[in-house]
């Protein structure tokens, strides 16, 4: 909940507004005019504008929403926990209303950065969804802001550790594509830190103040995709009872992180790959495209040239999407870094439990011998358990969980074959050993064997066939 501003010349829907909202449980502040919404404004803290588009005097809705995008009354607020509290500048979402509703002035509304736009008569139900996703908006646009400034005047890569000569080139890259325009393609092991990267080809990017806005591809369901990333009219189908704004729109002018890519549908896939050649987007129900400025950075843990060739991925969009491909290094090829991770871990669990100052010389030792197969994220969970069950100040072996062995990969012993070896049946002898361990491992339960595996449920329905391994009764997923 947070406070909203009516702004309307005709006393009974300010009144009735009021009343809705508060219901609602918004707090809300009411005046006749632009003038005044800008007086008062500057005086308090508002989180949404709902204004008429047509009233008297010199300034109307659409000059209103223009004075309020311009900055003049921004106004700063909290975000952060307590041990960091910072001060974020934000302006407030603004939500033009109408009983004159064009095509024209709804596009020029939107251009203009108006959240959303209503026509009257409107439905209670309708304008407290449409509030409630500004606020969720502006909220996020705020965390967005508020950790802009807390990485003002230093290094904004801090968060991506490594001294390793891998890591590196992935900072020399980051360093050279950053302000482009161009598609990134951030590729690598889950747990490398995708998300990471592409956050800071945004913030160390000219994208930096707009939005930053990330979407796991294989998190929702796919006949709720569509709607999600370019947004649906209200009717557009059973339950869509309000407009929705998608996620290309809310990334307007800033970066749209496309994380595990590789789930996408094919069906999706065609209506990507259109959004981004022609730069404009349409909404589930509508009739006509929006022009969008967004930049996309899409990230995977599957070799999209395999799901190319397999016809799983289009071809045109991976080449769309891989102008630039950035791999990321698994945490066994830069040991090195380890140590210092350690010490970064170590420093924030530290500040949250305020006990542990250290690790044991043998500890250390051990998670260097290392290969962690869940990569930094695994890591980072190793480190948080130690400090959590640590009985002293000082992280030792017995604080560490079983390491699974071989600590590293098994070098070949024998020597290499004069007449050489079926790498591709090696290597899938060696997959389908891993997939039926897992499969025991969960009793048959799939989506725990996925999750033992480090992979999506659906890329474990495609190895399944792949290697020809019987999926049996498909009940224990149910």
């Amino acid at each position: 909940m947070g406070t909203v501003l009516v702004v309307d010349d005709e006393q009974s829907m300010r009144e009735f507004l009021a009343i809705c909202l508060r219901r609602a449980g918004h707090a809300v502040r009411a005046v006749s005019s632009a003038a005044d919404a800008l007086a008062e404004l500057r005086q308090h803290a508002v989180d949404v504008v709902v204004t008429d588009l047509r009233m008297p005097g010199e300034l109307d809705g659409l000059g209103l929403l223009t004075a309020i995008k311009s900055g003049t009354v921004a106004r700063a607020v909290p975000s952060g926990d307590a041990a960091g509290l910072t001060l974020t500048t934000v302006d407030p979402e603004v939500i033009l209303v109408t009983a004159y509703a064009t095509a024209d002035t709804a596009i020029s509304a939107m251009k203009q950065g108006a959240y959303d736009y209503l026509t009257k008569p409107f439905k209670v139900d309708e304008i407290n969804a449409v509030i409630g996703r500004a606020m969720e908006k502006r909220a996020l646009v705020a965390e967005n802001a508020a950790l802009r400034e807390q990485v003002a005047g230093r290094v904004r890569l801090a968060q991506l550790l490594g001294k390793s000569r891998a890591m590196q080139k992935v900072f020399e890259l980051i360093g050279k594509v950053h302000s482009t325009r161009t598609s990134v393609l951030i590729t690598g092991e889950s747990g490398t830190g995708k998300e990471l990267v592409a956050r800071a080809l945004h913030t160390e990017g000219n994208r930096a103040k707009a939005a930053f806005v990330a979407v796991n591809c294989g998190a929702i369901p796919e006949e709720l995709m569509e709607s999600e990333l370019f947004g649906h009219k209200r009717g557009a189908f059973t339950g869509a009872v309000a407009d929705k704004t998608g996620l290309f729109h809310e990334a307007d002018g800033g970066t749209l992180f496309l994380d595990e890519i590789g789930e996408l549908s094919l069906g999706l896939q065609v209506k990507l790959l259109r959004a981004l050649q022609e730069r404009k987007v349409k909404q589930v129900g509508a009739n006509e495209e929006l022009e969008v400025d967004v930049r996309v950075v899409a990230a995977t843990n599957r070799e999209l040239e395999a799901e190319v060739a397999r016809g799983a991925f289009r071809a045109d969009l991976y080449y769309r999407l891989n102008v630039i491909e950035l791999r990321l290094p698994p945490l066994r090829q830069r040991h090195e870094d380890v140590p210092l991770l350690i010490e970064h871990f170590l420093r924030r669990f530290a500040a949250d439990y305020g006990k542990v100052t250290g690790i044991s010389a043998e500890a250390m030792r051990r998670l260097e011998a290392y290969d962690f197969p869940g990569n930094v994220r695994e890591l980072e969970n190793i480190i948080e358990r130690a400090v959590t069950l640590a009985s002293g100040t000082i992280i030792d072996v017995d604080d560490l969980p079983p390491l699974r062995a071989p600590a590293r990969t098994a070098e070949l012993k024998e020597e290499f074959p004069a007449d050489g070896v079926d790498l591709e049946r090696l290597v899938a002898d060696f997959e389908r050993g891993l997939v039926q361990k897992a499969l025991e491992r969960s009793q048959g339960v799939r989506k725990r064997a996925a999750v033992l595996l480090g992979i999506s449920f659906r890329s474990l329905r495609y190895r399944l066939e792949k290697l020809g391994i019987d999926r049996g009764d498909e009940e224990p997923d149910a």
